[in-house]
C-alpha cells in the first residue's frame, strides 16, 4: 500500500492509502468525495470552496504514520485492509450533522 495527501491550496488536509497512484487518483477526483470537502468544515468554514485548487501527492512519514494509528484504532469490526479510510489532518465538523438536531 501507498499513502497519498490530498492538499487544498498548499494545505494538507487528508491522507490515505491505496494500491496504487491510479487508484489514489481515480479516489482523489471522485465528485462524492470532492462533495464531501465541500459538506465538511474545519474551524467554521468549508474544507474545500470548490474553487481553491486541489492537488494530490505521495504522503510523507509523518502522514502516512497518522494513518497508520487511526486504522489500528479504529473500532469498526468490519473494516478490511482494503476498505478506503481516509484520514484528516485538519480538525473536522460535519454540518450535516447540526442539521439533525433541528426540530421542525
Amino acid at each position: 500500500m501507498d499513502y497519498f495527501t490530498i492538499e487544498v491550496g498548499a494545505r494538507a488536509v487528508a491522507c490515505f492509502r491505496s494500491e496504487n497512484s491510479d487508484d489514489a487518483k481515480h479516489f482523489f477526483e471522485a465528485e462524492d468525495f470532492r462533495d464531501d470537502l465541500k459538506i465538511l468544515q474545519s474551524e467554521g468554514a468549508p474544507v474545500w470552496d470548490g474553487v481553491s485548487k486541489l492537488g494530490l501527492r505521495r504522503a510523507t512519514a509523518e502522514e502516512a504514520s497518522e494513518v497508520e494509528n487511526a486504522y489500528e484504532f479504529d473500532d469498526d469490526p468490519e473494516r478490511t485492509v482494503d476498505d478506503e479510510f481516509v484520514v484528516f489532518l485538519i480538525p473536522i465538523s460535519d454540518i450535516s450533522d447540526e442539521d439533525d438536531d433541528i426540530e421542525p
